[in-house]
């Protein structure tokens, strides 16, 4: 479902083909930098702003928790706490 016409999207997909792979990479990295950003500030938000002891777990909760099935997730937990 998409609530964007049709003819905005071709537009908006041209544009982002006329730039150079560079540039496309360069787009993609800033874009997963802002979302580590926004994550680790809504994390230290829900700590009263310090970093908790299980920042790195609630940090891969947060970032890929509903890619893994319950078990395999305890699992890579497991490791991170261990780590």
């Amino acid at each position: 479902m998409s609530d964007t016409p049709k003819d905005v999207e071709e537009r908006f997909q041209k544009m982002l083909m006329a730039l150079t792979p560079g540039q496309r990479l360069v787009m993609a990295c800033d874009m997963s930098s802002t979302v580590r950003v926004l994550m680790r500030a809504g994390i230290l938000a829900e700590c009263g702003g310090v970093e908790p002891p299980d920042y790195r777990e609630r940090f891969f909760r947060r970032m890929y928790g509903e890619d893994f099935e319950p078990a395999e997730l305890e699992k890579i937990l497991k490791k991170i706490r261990e780590s």
